[in-house]
């Protein structure tokens, strides 16, 4: 593989499955590739404002220190977010969370 323009990982996608947190149901999973964030299989709990973010981590302190990609439909099984020219390497986790509430409903993380 010769793409070291993004830390090496521009060229392969990276995935991982959706687990839930604090007792809200959250599955599914999701691929980072090619500029993308795609979820398929999709489903959450119903939250009043959920967002799908880029971190390091599940935590409060994670979400803040993240990049939100979006608002996210709880009831839709293929959803798909632009990186915006984001470089997603530096991220190990993606994160459903409800702003609002100021609550992770589920997390996956990045392999």
């Amino acid at each position: 593989m010769s793409t070291m323009s993004t830390a090496g990982q521009a060229a392969t996608s990276r995935t991982g499955a959706f687990q839930g947190r604090n007792g809200k149901t959250v599955a599914g999973t999701v691929e980072i590739g090619q500029g993308m964030v795609v979820l398929a299989g999709f489903s959450s709990d119903e939250g009043p404002d959920l967002h799908i973010y880029l971190t390091n981590g599940d935590q409060e302190n994670d979400i803040a220190a993240g990049k939100e990609l979006g608002s996210i439909a709880f009831d839709k099984t293929s959803q798909t977010f632009s990186l915006s020219g984001l470089d997603a390497a530096g991220f190990s986790t993606v994160v459903i969370h409800c702003d609002k509430a100021k609550a992770v409903f589920g997390a996956a993380t990045l392999k």
